[in-house]
């Protein structure tokens, strides 16, 4: 069953990855709100369910603007590599409850920097029609390359480089802090992505603000419909 799922699926990643482009489509200067996702977990009765959390903020305020949330049984089987086919439909059916869509999503997760460079910042790109960056809180290692620790001051990384390739950065936003990991989602390219991460961090935490409301958002969301 999973052999005949993961072909499918394998295929279908292919047919995206094509048409991935790492280059702006926006311009910094010309966003103005950004959303960030999240989702999770939990077991009832046997049976798996989801929460998809999205929290839009003015990009230069970072106040929110909107919060929508989605939630539902699981359906699709967890299979490492394949998590956006598990988590797309609760985040489509999310952004359809937005009043109005933001210039950018930020994902609590990969984008290219993934197996197949296509986690699920990069995969959803294309149902959400706007430039996607992923960040994620822990490295996703791949064909046995670790990351080089970036310097311990503020906006300092270093490239996660895998057969002389870049798939994303490993970045300091806050001194004597873990770094996190950003990439590419789709139609941005990685400069730019890390300055758009750069912009939306605070004081409160080493996540860019939407990043780190939006995981914030799950867990309470979470803790209510579980009960």
């Amino acid at each position: 069953m999973n052999e005949n799922i993961i072909r499918e699926f394998s295929d279908i990643q292919d047919e995206l990855l094509a048409k991935v482009k790492l280059e702006n489509t926006i311009q910094k200067e010309e966003i103005q709100s950004i959303a960030g996702v999240d989702l999770a977990y939990w077991d009832k009765d046997g049976k798996a369910y989801g929460t998809c959390c999205i929290v839009v903020v003015d990009y230069r305020t970072q106040e929110v603007i909107e919060k929508v949330y989605s939630y539902g049984e699981i359906t699709v089987p967890y299979i490492p590599g394949f998590l956006a086919f598990r988590e797309l439909p609760l985040i489509i059916e999310a952004v359809q409850k937005l009043t109005k869509l933001p210039d950018l999503y930020m994902f609590d997760g990969n984008g290219y920097l993934h197996y197949r460079h296509m986690g699920i910042a990069t995969h959803a790109s294309f149902f959400l029609n706007k430039p996607t960056i992923g960040v994620a809180k822990s490295y996703l290692k791949i064909k046995d390359t670790d990351f080089i620790m970036p310097e311990n001051e503020e906006g300092c990384y270093t490239d996660i480089v895998i057969d002389n390739e870049v798939y994303g950065r490993t970045l300091r936003t806050t001194k004597n802090v873990k770094p996190i990991f950003v990439s590419c989602g789709n139609w941005i390219d990685l400069d730019t992505s890390t300055d758009i991460v750069l912009n939306c961090i605070n004081k409160e935490s080493r996540l860019p603000v939407p990043v780190r409301l939006a995981d914030l958002e799950t867990h309470k969301v979470r803790k209510q419909l579980s009960k």
